[in-house]
């Protein structure tokens, strides 16, 4: 029974985290931009979307940070042009934003930003929100309940 409950909590997320996964965010701009989706360098490694003019790298608010690199090494390999695509999900991630916002100015990046669709009742966010504190729950009473064994 121990083992059992060991493996639900490893297996079992945190929280949720994002509301649609990144994937879905770059099926949108690149079918918007006539690009190529998971374009294969011949290192194997993958260009997000790949147009005639970008060589474009997306990612979350959050990873900023990476996707500066990202972006660059995929214009290299391809002759492109560098752009970022950030993905703004809340008013916090702006910040990212803005950090970003200073490399690509530097760096020739063309920066784009997709924002997570807004819901005016705002009951698929209220939904959300319950799931991830359910599931923290869950993995506490769990907890609580391997000490008890």
């Amino acid at each position: 029974m121990k083992k059992i409950i060991i493996f639900l909590l490893l297996i079992m997320p945190v929280s949720a985290k994002h509301i649609h996964n990144e994937r879905y965010y770059q099926n949108i701009w690149c079918r918007e931009h006539q690009g190529i989706s998971e374009y294969v360098l011949p290192d194997s490694t993958r260009v997000d979307c790949l147009t005639k003019e970008y060589a474009v790298e997306f990612d979350f608010a959050s990873k900023w940070a990476e996707s500066v690199g990202q972006s660059l090494y995929y214009a290299k390999m391809t002759n492109k042009k560098p752009a970022i695509v950030l993905i703004i999900e809340n008013q916090g991630d702006e910040k990212y934003y803005k950090r970003v916002q200073l490399l690509a100015d530097n760096y020739n990046i063309s920066l784009f930003q997709m924002k997570r669709e807004s819901n005016n009742n705002q009951s698929a966010d209220i939904i959300y929100e319950l799931i991830a504190m359910f599931k923290n729950w869950l993995k506490l009473f769990l907890i609580d309940l391997i000490d008890k064994i």
